[in-house]
């Protein structure tokens, strides 16, 4: 199920490769994954959903978040949030919430208050709890 926390930034579970044409369709202009490859057995690589991207033409980022968010990891979301320019930003991970809490750091990183970001949590299902100390 995709989420959306603003107008430009879409986060999500897995996704498979035979997806991405369809988020070109949506307005995707850039996957970011922040997941691992092997992370879970029957998981798609990463190198597939990247070579889907290309053939939709959309951007890739592969940001793998092993053990909590990094300022590395803030700072390659807040590139894809630039690179994607008009288009929408599509974060993945294995439920979601690494991608959110990320994208969320992102954003306040970017000027928006920690009570915006804290809502756009919120209403997307996600807890800004893990992340409450960094806004």
């Amino acid at each position: 199920m995709i989420r959306q926390l603003d107008d430009r930034t879409l986060v999500c579970g897995q996704i498979a490769a035979d997806e991405v044409a369809g988020l070109a369709a949506q307005g995707v202009a850039v996957i970011v994954n922040n997941r691992p490859d092997g992370e879970e057995a029957g998981q798609p690589l990463g190198s597939d959903i990247e070579q889907a991207a290309a053939q939709a033409g959309i951007a890739y980022r592969f940001v793998p978040i092993f053990r909590g968010i990094g300022p590395a990891d803030v700072e390659a979301m807040q590139e894809a949030l630039r690179d994607a320019k008009d288009g929408k930003l599509l974060a993945f991970c294995r439920s979601g919430t690494r991608s959110a809490l990320a994208c969320a750091l992102a954003h306040r990183g970017e000027g928006a208050s920690a009570e915006e970001v804290h809502r756009r949590l919120t209403e997307a299902g996600f807890d800004s709890g893990p992340i409450a100390h960094l806004l």
